[in-house]
């Protein structure tokens, strides 16, 4: 499978163009072209959601500054998906030091302080210019948030969050990913920044490639 690859470091996409305008964005065709705008994977990647259920997976870095901006077009419209769709981040680690954040990401989860935190940290990142890349750093943080600290290293070193780890490993393997943020659909189809010309275009693609998935393409 033909890939396009990212002219960047530290695992990001490059060309993500989240703020350009409009009529930029949708000045490309209405119909999404495989091989263009997404690829279709060569080989299926088994999927987490229930049958009868679409899985989309938003794979991503906190220290990404890209992700960071695409994040709240991404939650509006992770707000307004219909009922069969399964959608869910997946933190990706291209290197060991990505790990940290990984178990963060997994221990929030499992705590149920997904929802409330998750945006606060990449704002504590990117705005405040925290350092949250390693464990005493992160759990010092996470403590000033008002999580409990016992709790949240029980989660952060437990052997769900090791499990969890691998299975993104596997799932970034296995999408051929080369950087963030991308979206994968149904185990079957890949787009990013890079394909789509934009993220806020890349959920356009997503959407057509979720209609896709119902139909059984």
């Amino acid at each position: 499978m033909q890939r396009r690859h990212f002219v960047s470091g530290l695992g990001c996409a490059a060309a993500l163009a989240v703020s350009a305008t409009p009529a930029v964005l949708w000045a490309q065709p209405n119909t999404p072209k495989a091989g263009t705008d997404f690829l279709k994977l060569d080989k299926p990647v088994a999927v987490d959601a229930p049958a009868g259920k679409v899985e989309v997976i938003e794979f991503f870095w906190y220290n990404c500054p890209h992700c960071h901006a695409f994040e709240p077009a991404l939650a509006a419209w992770v707000s307004k998906l219909p009922k069969d769709v399964a959608f869910k981040r997946v933190p990706i680690a291209f290197n060991d030091s990505f790990v940290p954040q990984q178990r963060l990401f997994y221990a929030l989860e499992a705590m149920g302080q997904l929802d409330s935190l998750h945006a606060r940290v990449f704002n504590a990142i990117h705005s405040e210019k925290l350092q949250l890349t390693k464990a005493e750093a992160i759990v010092d943080w996470v403590v000033k948030q008002g999580v409990d600290k016992t709790k949240f290293l029980a989660q952060f070193n437990s052997f769900s969050a090791s499990t969890k780890a691998t299975r993104a490993k596997q799932l970034a393997s296995a999408y051929q990913l080369e950087g963030v943020p991308a979206i994968g659909v149904a185990g079957r189809y890949y787009t990013d920044g890079s394909l789509a010309k934009s993220m806020d275009r890349a959920l356009f693609v997503t959407d057509f490639l979720i209609d896709l998935a119902r139909k059984g393409h």
